[in-house]
């Protein structure tokens, strides 16, 4: 019986050639963006679940206090923590078999645009001698027990070992890594395919830290309880240790090492995080590699179920527009015997059949968007694979079957109920959905969400190119951005004075308004609670020449008072009205404690408010300090062509760094990549969607519009007859559909309004809905809705009336 139902299916596909193929395509279309969301969702679950112990690991987190003492709700939990933590668990407390630590400053970072070193050939972490052992790396090379015991030494990952050296075994042989010396390499992780969520290149020995801190190299932060910031902790439970009980531990920690440290020093709580929940999971600041965070998830799956759900609809409607061509099939079938459970199951092995075929295009299809998507810059900050295996494929296959039961069952149920006295005795009589039912409301649906789809994607458009043209109020243009890289900075500011289309040089610890700044907390009386809260750079005395900025009172940092700069703050007016002063020149000479160190600083000057901050968030309090050894970049402002300018600036570093590469970009290219990353891959995904979106509505549309034409070829054919003209039939036979797009511009304009304008309130600079981007709108919609109903409806002016009235 299922062998004839399969015959029949592809006896059906084959003869309605059209109708089949518009299903086809637009299933598969659907399908290969859910499937892509698979893949996503599965590269995911995969990182560490190689683990035998993963249940029993968790990562330490922290959470920000405020000046009172109590919890931060609203902040995210960070995934770094302090140093000292581990090896207290593993002294102290019960309960605790194994405990790892991994520190910044090996290396580069894993996200690229961390502000990397070019010059550094890896990116990694300090790790405990136990991590390989207690994360489960397999090593290719060496002896995960002994490899990251000794100072000095290094585990490389087989790309990074293939990257770095011409031997398939270097074992022994040596690399520099930036400032923090000379390393030997004694082991190669094994390839194996196994995920996880800590993304290095290498990972050194944190024996190393110890001389590194005493030289200078490195923070002294291995015994700092309130340095949260720099290290990440891993605790591994004995069997039968909850979640729970190592709370607890954590809790008695913060009481006894932090509790009790000085007001003024921030201080954050301990939380837990098991390892399988890191991603997907919450979202965290600090993160060490690659997260998913479930609000993406739901986007990203509510993005490909709507297309799912568009192509579902379609395949309804044009089964139902098929309807009549079957009608007497149906009657006779049920006349000879058949049972409607017969026929319904006939009707739904046929969509099974049409969804088998959607997904072998669907994979195709897949083939060829999957590099594309991994072009994109936010898959490729966030390591996305979408590898496959035989899971993902079964996934896929059962996946395939409930898009076809789910498409093809109500039209199954409607055609499985005809009656065969009616579709017999007089076929003309049948009448599907003739009046505003479920198939317009469906046709409906779809153009309400392709305007929605065409409205964001144009707003998301405008608030990149208002991000990347809004005036920041201070100079961006001829200025670049140069890496020091640990070069001298004095010395390579010096050298690149001499060149006469160099105007100004800079240093500061961040390029402004590129979304990363240092905190602090500000206050004038020493014996007040409430602290200021203020983003902070360093800089030198040159900064205000060349970001051009306003100084309302004081003096910026003079060159002559050198170090002593460092006793001096300057603010902007949103600091010096949070900190109560009535205006710049009463703020001027005045102490205010920086509580990061507890030091008093003098106001030194007031400057005029800018967007330090990327535009996503409002100026707020913002002080500049003077401390050289924590200034990381130049600002070079220059005259005439850019190119020369970089020529410059190659021959002045080539000059003070002979060996090593320039790192250098536009200040005004570092600060849009950030908005160009989220909103740049955002409007580019949301306008792939919209245009599926609108061409699968659209071929719903073509069904619809097929349908109304095959139920009226007797009723145009008349009208001919009678002597009505092509342009009154082609008004005639659109005006029902008009009226549907209409009707979808009604509900769709409001529902985009009020959406749009939701997230765009949570930026403090953001465009608004004109009356251009919904004219655009409107406009793209009726457009593809007047083509693909014209192709019908004037098609139907060129029907001879003779095939379609001779046998009445």
């Amino acid at each position: 019986m299922f062998v004839n139902y399969l015959k029949t299916a592809f006896r059906s596909l084959l003869r309605h050639r059209f109708f089949s193929a518009i299903n086809i395509f637009g299933l598969a279309v659907a399908m290969c963006i859910c499937m892509t969301m698979i893949m996503l969702v599965a590269d995911q679950v995969s990182y560490d679940r190689y683990n035998t112990n993963a249940d029993r690991i968790f990562r330490v987190t922290t959470k920000d206090m405020d000046e009172n003492g109590k919890v931060v709700v609203e902040n995210p939990w960070s995934a770094a923590s302090s140093m000292p933590i581990a090896p207290e668990l593993l002294a102290n407390h019960a309960g605790v078999k194994d405990a790892v630590r991994l520190r910044r400053d090996f290396g580069n970072g894993w996200l690229s645009f961390e502000g990397q070193d070019i010059n550094i050939p890896l990116a990694g972490f300090f790790a405990d001698a136990n991590t390989l052992e207690f994360f489960e790396y397999e090593l290719q090379y060496g002896d995960p027990k002994t490899a990251l015991q000794e100072p000095f030494t290094v585990v490389l990952t087989r790309a990074a070992a293939n990257k770095l050296f011409e031997e398939e075994n270097p074992l022994g042989q040596t690399i520099k890594v930036g400032e923090v010396g000379l390393y030997t390499v004694t082991g190669v992780l094994k390839d194996n395919g196994k995920k996880s969520h800590i993304v290095f290149e290498g990972l050194a020995s944190m024996a190393s830290v110890k001389s590194l801190e005493e030289s200078g190299k490195l923070a002294k932060i291995s015994g700092n309880w309130t340095d949260f910031w720099q290290g990440w902790t891993y605790v591994m439970l004995e069997e039968g240790t909850t979640e729970q009980d190592l709370q607890r531990e954590l809790d008695k920690i913060f009481q006894t090492h932090i509790a009790t440290t000085k007001p003024s020093i921030h201080k954050m709580v301990f939380g837990t995080q098991p390892l399988l929940s890191i991603t997907p999971g919450d979202i965290n600041n600090n993160s060490i590699g690659p997260q998913l965070p479930w609000p993406l998830i739901y986007f990203l799956g509510g993005l490909a179920l709507v297309i799912l759900l568009t192509s579902c609809f379609n395949f309804t409607n044009l089964s139902i527009a098929r309807s009549l061509t079957r009608a007497r099939e149906i009657g006779i079938r049920k006349v000879t015997g058949a049972m409607r459970s017969q026929i319904f199951m006939q009707f739904i092995s046929e969509s099974v059949v049409v969804a088998s075929v959607a997904l072998v295009l669907a994979i195709l299809m897949l083939s060829v968007m999957k590099p594309m998507l991994l072009e994109l810059k936010f898959a490729q900050a966030f390591r996305w694979d979408l590898h496959t295996d035989l899971a993902v494929y079964g996934i896929f296959v059962v996946f395939t079957f409930v898009v076809g039961v789910m498409a093809g069952f109500f039209p199954a149920v409607v055609l499985s109920g005809f009656q065969p006295i009616a579709v017999l005795k007089n076929l003309s009589n049948v009448k599907l959905f003739s009046r505003m039912g479920m198939r317009k409301a469906l046709t409906v649906s779809q153009f309400t969400l392709s305007l929605f789809f065409i409205v964001t994607v144009i707003i998301i458009y405008q608030q990149l190119n208002l991000f990347t043209h809004q005036d920041h109020g201070f100079n961006l243009d001829n200025n670049v951005m140069v890496k020091l890289n640990g070069t001298s900075l004095n010395t390579l500011k010096t050298e690149l004075q001499k060149y006469n289309n160099i105007t100004s040089v800079t240093a500061a610890s961040h390029v402004p308004a590129a979304g990363s700044t240092y905190g602090c907390g500000l206050k004038r009386n020493p014996h007040e609670r409430a602290l200021v809260n203020a983003d902070y750079f360093f800089v030198d005395e040159d900064y205000s020449v060349n970001m051009e900025l306003k100084i309302l009172a004081g003096e910026f940092f003079q060159r002559d008072q050198g170090e002593s700069n460092k006793n001096f703050i300057i603010i902007n007016e949103a600091a010096m009205k949070a900190l109560q002063f009535e205006n710049p020149r009463d703020a001027v000479g005045e102490p205010i404690l920086f509580a990061n160190d507890s030091t008093n600083k003098i106001v030194k000057a007031v400057v005029r408010d800018y967007n330090h901050r990327n535009l996503i968030s409002s100026i707020g309090p913002m002080a500049l300090l003077y401390e050289s050894a924590n200034m990381s970049v130049l600002q070079v402002a220059y005259t005439g062509d850019y190119n020369k300018a970089t020529q410059s600036i190659e021959k002045a570093w080539a000059t003070v760094n002979p060996g090593l590469k320039a790192d250098y970009m536009e200040v005004k290219s570092e600060i849009n990549k950030h908005y160009e990353l989220i909103f740049g891959d955002l409007g580019k995904v949301l306008g792939f969607i919209a245009f599926l979106a609108i061409m699968i509505s659209c071929l719903g549309l073509l069904g619809m519009a097929t349908y109304a034409t095959e139920t009226r070829m007797k009723e145009i054919s008349i009208r001919k007859v009678l002597g009505s003209g092509s342009a009154a039939l082609v008004l005639l036979l659109s005006k029902g559909f008009l009226k549907m797009l209409a009707l979808s511009i009604m509900i769709g304009l409001p529902l985009a309004w009020f959406f749009n304008n939701f997230w765009l309130e949570l930026f403090a600079y953001h465009t608004t809905i004109g009356f251009g981007t919904i004219i655009a709108s409107v406009f793209i919609l009726f457009l593809f809705g007047a083509i693909t109903v014209g192709s019908q409806t004037i098609r139907a002016t060129f029907v001879k009336p003779v095939d379609n009235l001779k046998s009445e």
